[in-house]
């Protein structure tokens, strides 16, 4: 047979292999994901990568106003940015939420989910060659973006706190004079860790992004699962930062509209164009019918978040103190997000070896911490939005697996 002309993949989709972390993965992260079966399908066993939308169903109103639009074929194709009234709606509440005046025709675009929005936000902003500062750890998929656009990553860790692991706004101001980064990104409340940036932190990066005039991209989808009254600030109502700031926004994991596809963007009106073009030659728009659920997100829902938020809560402690029985595990709860961000560095096995061994002893898919940056070696990520009952028994089980391992491991 002749060899083909064309490779199967584009060298843009190889880099997002990262196969220089074979170096101390022994493998690219695209095997290791593909060894562990990570490739969302859940495959039978019990898959804590995401919520249980069975356990955490959305609010009763999502489906009405889903099929209320559903019903009128008039409102099946829309502005590429979304559809006029969904983005006046969003544009009031989002205004509330973030402090901010968010104009509806400029500063806004309903995206394809937060996924489909951090994509075409970074497409928009990112040429090959720029430096962009990425948070350490920080969410799976934002590095593999990055790599797919062509930039060079530089990965800013975390310094200790009390209240949880902070972004090192010394090494980052390093990094954006020594390394010339122009866009900085990064998740708070942050996923995986589930850390809070304290006030300080935040007013720090935003007088940093002025001082050296760079734009930050914040992942803000948890903003409302915030546990314990712990304070939140947002970074685009910092002085100077609503023209440097995008914020994506969306509900999809506390208010459980994930299937619906559909997350916002707010940013400077330039952006914005620079996004609905992204959208244009790419998706065309976010799901049409679906963008109505945006219409009651924020605005009905009050009621709804305060008893999922109290509802997790109960879980995290459950998990927490269950994880705490596995010999040497070290866990430390964040203030936000639904994750566990557990340290199994003194049990003599990896977060690949871990992943293995939860997976195949106990039928449960945890999320390994190289997926989310070089200080991810030594952790999982573990999700804990699910059924009481099942989720008890399933711990029951990752904690007799992961004890066995261990000894085994000691031997």
């Amino acid at each position: 047979m002749a060899a083909r002309r064309h490779p199967v993949a584009s060298r843009r989709v190889l880099r997002t292999h990262l196969p220089e972390r074979a170096d101390t993965l022994g493998t690219s992260v695209r095997e290791a994901d593909l060894e562990l079966r990570l490739d969302g399908a859940g495959h039978g066993l019990l898959d804590t990568t995401h919520f249980d939308t069975v356990r955490f169903p959305p609010p009763p109103w999502a489906l009405a106003a889903f099929t209320d639009a559903a019903n009128d074929g008039e409102l099946a194709y829309t502005g590429y940015r979304g559809n006029a009234a969904v983005r006046a709606a969003c544009a009031r509440s989002v205004s509330g939420l973030l402090g901010i005046d968010v104009d509806p025709d400029r500063e806004i675009v309903i995206t394809t989910g937060t996924q489909g929005g951090l994509f075409a936000t970074l497409s928009a902003l990112v040429d090959p060659g720029d430096v962009v500062a990425l948070a350490d750890p920080e969410y799976l998929f934002v590095e593999r973006m990055l790599r797919f656009l062509g930039a060079r990553v530089v990965r800013v860790g975390m310094v200790e706190h009390p209240t949880g692991p902070q972004l090192d706004l010394a090494a980052l101001e390093e990094a954006v004079i020594g390394e010339g980064v122009t866009l900085v990104l990064t998740s708070n409340p942050n996923n995986p860790t589930g850390t809070v940036y304290t006030p300080e932190t935040v007013r720090g990066l935003a007088a940093l992004a002025v001082r050296h005039d760079v734009l930050v991209v914040v992942d803000e989808l948890y903003c409302r699962l915030v546990y314990d009254d712990n304070p939140y600030t947002h970074l685009a109502a910092q002085p100077g930062m609503a023209r440097r700031t995008v914020t994506l926004l969306g509900g999809s994991k506390t208010e459980s509209l994930s299937g619906y596809r559909v997350g916002v963007a707010v940013g400077p009106a330039d952006v914005m164009d620079a996004i609905e073009q992204v959208m244009a030659i790419s998706c065309l728009r976010a799901p049409a019918y679906s963008q109505h659920v945006l219409t009651r997100w924020l605005v009905d829902d009050v009621e709804f978040v305060r008893t999922r938020v109290a509802e997790l809560r109960a879980l995290r402690e459950l998990t927490a103190e269950r994880l705490r029985r596995v010999e040497g595990l070290v866990v430390r709860p964040g203030a936000g997000t639904a994750y566990l961000w557990p340290d199994v560095s003194a049990l003599g096995m990896n977060d690949v070896e871990v992943a293995k061994v939860v997976q195949q002893r106990a039928g449960v898919i945890v999320s390994p911490g190289y997926q989310f940056g070089p200080s991810g070696h030594g952790r999982f990520r573990v999700c804990y939005a699910r059924e009481e009952t099942g989720w008890s028994a399933a711990l029951d089980r990752v904690v007799d697996a992961l004890n066995h391992a261990a000894t085994e491991v000691a031997r």
